[in-house]
């Protein structure tokens, strides 16, 4: 499993890309044997303090041994957000064996594929998960080819005992063996060093989200995390170990990852863990009991908790900075909320190819309405249709160049071809910059409209129409007339008890864009079509047009 591994420190002065026998999980436990009695993780079950972190990383490193696992072999992590994540996560990277982070809001059948794509060894997996998961190990095993490659499974149940072989599954025996977590990391050896890694060795995988077709399984090294702490966590947040991070973003997702681990753990800072969702009363119950100071949420979430009658008082939280990713956040929603705290919501964007942001706001120089500048070892291209770069003020296709890009897209070489272009990685959103360097959002590269012959970006659209006092929500598409002519259509969702009508709507935008812009329809829904990290799926809405106008079409 591991070969004589250099000092603790190894990697942390040099570049960790270009560094034998840097080990991701051991340069962080190395970082805070300092701070044994400090609380790392308080979950809903209780507190983790440092010490106990690093005991039991190692100790579960010690199990994948004993099981078998080898260096660079997959296993699937598919676990709510409780201190067993981290541990699970960094017990693989310790010993050298490549954890697989998926969404936990998934059905058997992506599971099936996932573990059929990453042929993953086992699965770490929380008990309340295990029935979907064993519904995935039932598809693999009834369909041909190889057979079911997991052989052990990992269960986390704190607090409760683990599920019996044979519990929810009469056909269990076919299935791989049980394994408690808790008594792995109660009782088991711990694995005496790190596996020997590299900085540019595989360390983790983490699946895009698939808004089209199969997710993509993007490959990250243990030198990528380094580089998003050093770059972002460290010198844009300015995060330190007095801090307690709260993300709702769960720590699957490659924000939450960074959020909720690699940035806090790298500076010896405490981490709120919560396994239910980010609503607004939940995330207002640890703002409020918990006293995070950083929290780190999507723009989505922010609106929800504005629009809340329940929003505590400034006094009433330690909030000191807020972080927002996964879509380019309103001016207004940024505004209101630094109305409200006294604190400000730091902008960025990111992507799993890219691990964490790349492009930001910084604390004391905040723009809202824009997406901030490059951070600091990252270079930014906007580029037009013939590849060029763009002109200031125009839309442009944004590259990003940085040290944190995946390796690929495993076992999908024309995609990752597409996005990984020698050293630049093609982010696939449209941005424009403008004199001062700031940039500024226009929307996904395939949700750009061109209306009257003149390009219309959906998401100033819907920055807009969000100014509306009864605006929760909205999204807006491209929908074609009867003459084949694309207009915009804007679906609208109102706050609690407000009203407003299409011809009101459409008129505050014509005041503020040019009357090209407006939306020619306006179409008021209860909900947005939304993947699991809260950004809309505007697909999903153009598909649902597309069906209705079949449907007409066939009427007549």
């Amino acid at each position: 499993m591991s070969a004589t591994a250099p000092p603790a420190d190894a990697g942390a002065t040099v570049a960790p890309g270009l560094a034998e026998g840097y080990n991701f999980a051991r340069h962080l436990l190395a970082l805070n044997r300092k701070r044994g009695n400090k609380t790392a993780y308080l979950d809903d079950h209780g507190a983790l303090a440092y010490g106990e972190l690093d005991t039991q990383v190692r100790r579960l490193a010690g199990l994948l041994a004993a099981l078998g696992l080898r260096r660079e072999e997959r296993v699937l992590l598919l676990m709510h957000d409780t201190s067993h994540w981290p541990v699970a996560f960094l017990g693989c990277l310790y010993a050298g064996v490549v954890p697989v982070a998926v969404n936990t809001l998934l059905t058997a059948d992506d599971y099936a594929f996932m573990l059929r794509h990453s042929r993953a060894r086992a699965a770490l997996v929380s008990a309340e998960l295990l029935p979907v998961l064993s519904q995935a190990l039932a598809v693999n095993a009834a369909q041909p080819g190889p057979g079911q490659e997991v052989e052990h499974l990992v269960v986390s149940a704190p607090g409760q005992p683990t599920p019996s072989q044979s519990s929810g599954n009469p056909s269990a025996a076919r299935f791989p063996a049980r394994v408690s977590f808790d008594e792995a990391v109660a009782g088991h050896a711990p694995l005496p060093e790190a596996a020997y890694t590299h900085g540019d060795d595989p360390a983790f995988w983490l699946y895009s989200s698939g808004s089209t077709g199969r997710p993509k399984g993007t490959v990250h090294t243990h030198a990528n995390l380094y580089w998003t702490a050093e770059h972002y966590g460290k010198a844009v947040l300015g995060l330190t170990e007095q801090d307690i991070c709260f993300s709702a973003a769960k720590l699957y997702f490659a924000y939450g990852l960074g959020n909720a681990l690699t940035f806090p753990l790298s500076v010896g800072a405490s981490v709120v863990l919560m396994s239910e969702r980010p609503t607004p009363d939940a995330v207002f119950r640890r703002w409020t009991e918990q006293k995070p100071t950083v929290f780190f949420g999507a723009p989505t979430g922010f609106a929800g908790m504005l629009a809340s009658p329940r929003l505590p008082a400034r006094e009433a939280v330690a909030l000191r900075m807020c972080s927002s990713a996964g879509e380019a956040l309103p001016a207004e929603i940024g505004q209101r909320f630094t109305e409200h705290f006294g604190c400000a919501i730091i902008d960025g964007i990111g992507s799993t190819e890219m691990l964490h942001v790349y492009l930001s706001n910084r604390p004391g120089d905040v723009r809202y309405g824009t997406t901030g500048k490059p951070v600091d070892g990252y270079e930014i291209e906007l580029r037009g249709d013939d590849g060029a770069p763009v002109a200031d003020g125009q839309v442009g296709d944004l590259y990003v160049k940085g040290p944190s890009a995946a390796l690929m897209y495993w076992s999908n070489r024309e995609r990752s071809r597409e996005t990984f272009q020698g050293a630049w990685t093609r982010s696939g959103d449209k941005y424009s910059r403008d004199a001062d360097g700031y940039y500024t959002y226009a929307g996904r590269s395939d949700d750009m409209l061109k209306v009257s012959g003149i390009y219309v970006s959906p998401f100033e659209v819907e920055a807009t129409l969000m100014q509306h006092p009864a605006v929760l929500e909205s999204a807006v598409i491209g929908k074609e007339d009867r003459d084949g002519l694309v207009k915009t259509k804007a679906f609208v969702v109102l706050k609690e008890g407000m009203r407003a009508t299409e011809e009101e709507l459409q008129a505050f935008v014509k005041q503020r864009l040019a009357p090209y812009k407006y939306p020619r329809y306006v179409e008021f829904v209860e909900e947005l079509p939304k993947t699991a990290t809260g950004k809309i799926q505007r697909f999903r809405l153009r598909e649902r047009e597309r069906a209705l106008a079949a449907r007409e079409e066939a009427g007549r």
